[in-house]
């Protein structure tokens, strides 16, 4: 399903990676993906175990609670998010609670965690309690499929109604 789902993201103009799940490959892959420049818009995760984003909280451009100032200058935003689709691409980050839907929507690069064991096949699957408990019946969520896009005013153009670019890290 892992694989599935890869594919699909990169069907879908946005990119993945899947790496160990322990705190040093994620921080390693968290850095790498957010490249060199600036802050770096961390909304707490609840859906992953937070743990895992113990060494990446700890660093110096890592920022939790960023001011209005900063929110207009932030290139990058990670998330985490409760479950991938693998026929999508797709990840369903929970909004509502911590800054998940800033850091998710407002910056120019989306990062996004899922854990490879919460991959389900199609999207109605979200919603099924054979899957994820039901967790997708008790939230408030939103379906990320890719990078902003939009071509209501001619060709399509990435990255006008939110992030230009998605990267997610699956958890192995």
């Amino acid at each position: 399903m892992i694989e599935q789902f890869i594919k699909s993201v990169a069907a879908a103009a946005a990119t993945a990676e899947k790496i160990p799940s322990n705190a040093d490959s994620l921080n390693e892959a968290l850095v790498r993906a957010a490249g060199d420049g600036g802050l770096i818009f961390f909304a707490a995760a609840g859906d992953v175990a937070p743990e895992l984003f113990n060494s990446f909280r700890r660093s110096e451009r890592v920022i939790t609670e960023p001011t209005v100032e900063q929110m207009k200058t932030l290139k990058v935003g990670v998330t985490d998010a409760f479950c991938g689709i693998a026929s999508t691409g797709s990840v369903c980050v929970t909004i509502g609670r911590s800054l998940s839907g800033p850091a998710g929507s407002l910056t120019r690069k989306h990062i996004a965690v899922v854990d490879g064991s919460t991959i389900v096949p199609r999207p109605r699957d979200v919603f099924s309690e054979e899957f994820l408990d039901g967790k997708g019946l008790r939230r408030s969520f939103s379906f990320i499929t890719g990078p902003s896009a939009t071509a209501d005013m001619g060709p399509l153009v990435r990255g006008v109604h939110g992030p230009g670019k998605l990267h997610v890290i699956v958890l192995e």
